[in-house]
């Protein structure tokens, strides 16, 4: 009889299968001919990507609905381009959007959403707060080193529970605010929460990249897992360092002259039985539960918990509004759960706010998913990488560089990490075959820099859902009054500072160049695994 932590795994499995099943198919598809060859394919991407920079770091507006008109603008534009019947290439987009890997992110944003503003209404901020206070650390050096330990938290996290975008959730809506009351760099702070995801996503082994990687590259998942760990570590110890460095260099902000007043009210030690709700979320996930399942315990225990505690009351977690006018809602109004007011309608709480957050953000992603899928049918994917493995992979060295800079290439298309690892996990496998390297090598090539980019691109998803999370902060009017649109951090400004990021994409680098922890196939088998 099956445990449950085989069930979990088993769930996982066919979700990556059907993933992957997708992947092939988008490859094998019916063609798209464009006017100008295959490379114009790659037009509605690139033009997306030009409004993002001229959008975001030109112009410093960080809108997220803008950035979905831009990709409608983009890929409306591409049509324009299409030889013969437009009927194809508009069902290559739907083809895109109604892809599982892209529907697998947004089900955990969504998830993530409501479980962070849960324990963000429960109080786990005034815990965090107030745990800063209660530590022997002088309270100029506090917000210097909170980045720093940020990171670390947030990597232990990312890595338990096998998700970095559910980690930036929940950082950026409890430690970030928790941060910014203290005093810390908002920037810096921001790049250590994004470092953390990557390092979780990274070496968790119930990660889709982890999973992805080691399965497209024919290896198993422990023996992966293990083979990069001189990697992570090499370059979690210089981000850690870094982190440290520009917080001691970096200014902090002040967020007004009743900062300390802030403080004080924004301090309770009962926030901090919500880690009893992140510790239900990362055994249950470690145990093998399906992310949806783990992340729906921790929400039942954080409502419990505030309940229980007064933390919060019913109506904070899901209360709805009716008209004075409507016809039961005198009735039902002895509901916990209804109230009757004279404006100001609607369905509101905890849940609500936490889910409805990031619809603009699965508006982006269902279109740039849209976006890749046409590349994919145009060939320029193909032609892409073709060029790589033909002309520039001329021996192993330069394969190995290319792998990385291939690997980045495509993430810098395809925003949803496991979506860019799936697509060019084949061109990977091809590459290092030719030059007999070894899997677990070509594995961790993949993985860690799709892992890595995912969270440093501006328009990448990891970044997205962390700048759509402070914009529910700013949009707060209670205990959140005080974070203003001011505080939201530009999603261009935050790139040098991922240090994790750009640490591990180097060592990668660096190790193709040089040879470091370089294996070829005779040198080590992989263990027969299940594959999924």
């Amino acid at each position: 009889m099956p445990t449950d932590k085989q069930a979990g795994s088993d769930e996982l499995d066919e979700t990556l299968r059907q993933e992957l099943a997708e992947g092939a198919s988008a490859r094998s598809g019916p063609a798209l001919e464009f006017y100008g060859g295959k490379w114009m394919s790659a037009l509605p991407i690139g033009l997306f990507i030009v409004w993002a920079i001229f959008q975001s770091g030109l112009l410093g507006i960080g809108d997220t609905t803008g950035l979905s008109i831009g990709m409608l603008v983009s890929l409306t534009v591409g049509m324009l381009f299409v030889k013969g019947d437009w009927k194809e290439y508009a069902n290559t987009i739907f083809e895109g959007m109604t892809r599982r890997v892209a529907a697998t992110a947004i089900v955990a944003w969504l998830w993530a959403g409501m479980f962070a503003q849960t324990l963000q209404d429960g109080g786990f901020v005034d815990g965090l707060v107030w745990a800063a206070q209660v530590v022997p650390v002088s309270d100029a050096l506090l917000p210097q080193l909170f980045p720093a330990v940020t990171f670390v938290l947030a990597a232990l996290l990312a890595t338990g529970i096998g998700t970095g975008y559910g980690t930036t959730i929940a950082f950026t809506g409890l430690f970030f605010p928790a941060g910014l009351l203290l005093g810390a760099n908002p920037v810096l702070l921001f790049g250590a929460i994004l470092s953390g995801a990557v390092f979780g996503d990274n070496l968790a082994p119930v990660s889709d990249t982890t999973i992805v990687s080691a399965v497209t590259q024919d290896s198993d998942i422990g023996g992966v897992v293990a083979s990069r760990f001189k990697y992570a570590f090499v370059a979690a110890a210089l981000a850690f360092t870094a982190y440290i460095i520009m917080g001691l260099s970096m200014p902090g902000i002040d967020i007004g002259q009743n900062s300390q007043q802030l403080l004080e009210a924004q301090s309770n030690p009962l926030g901090l039985v919500h880690l009893i709700s992140m510790g239900v979320v990362i055994v249950t996930a470690i145990n093998g539960r399906h992310i949806v399942e783990a992340i729906s315990w921790g929400i039942f225990t954080a409502i419990a918990a505030s309940l229980a505690l007064g933390l919060a009351s019913v109506q904070d977690v899901l209360v709805f509004n009716a008209p004075e006018g409507a016809p039961f809602a005198a009735s039902l109004s002895g509901l916990p759960f209804v109230q009757v007011v004279e404006e100001g309608t609607g369905v509101a709480g905890s849940l609500v706010t936490g889910a409805s957050g990031f619809f603009p953000l699965i508006v982006l992603t269902l279109l740039i998913v849209a976006g890749a899928q046409v590349m994919i049918r145009g060939g320029g994917f193909e032609a892409l990488q073709n060029l790589l493995l033909n002309s520039v992979a001329t021996n192993v060295r330069r394969a190995e560089t290319t792998m990385v800079l291939g690997t980045a290439s495509v993430n810098a298309m395809i925003t949803i990490n496991t979506a860019a690892e799936i697509a060019i996990a084949p061109y990977i496998s091809r590459m290092g075959e030719k030059f007999n390297i070894n899997g677990y090598r070509r594995a961790n090539i993949l993985d860690a820099n799709t892992s890595a980019l995912g969270y440093i691109f501006p328009w990448a998803g990891g970044v997205l859902v962390g700048v759509t999370q402070m914009e529910q902060l700013a949009a707060n009017n209670g205990e959140f009054a005080w974070f203003t649109t001011d505080m939201i951090v530009n999603a261009i400004d935050v790139v040098p500072f991922v240090f994790h990021g750009w640490f591990l994409v180097g060592v990668f680098l660096l190790a193709a160049l040089t040879g470091y922890g370089r294996e070829y196939i005779p040198d080590r088998e992989s263990k027969e695994v299940a594959r999924v």
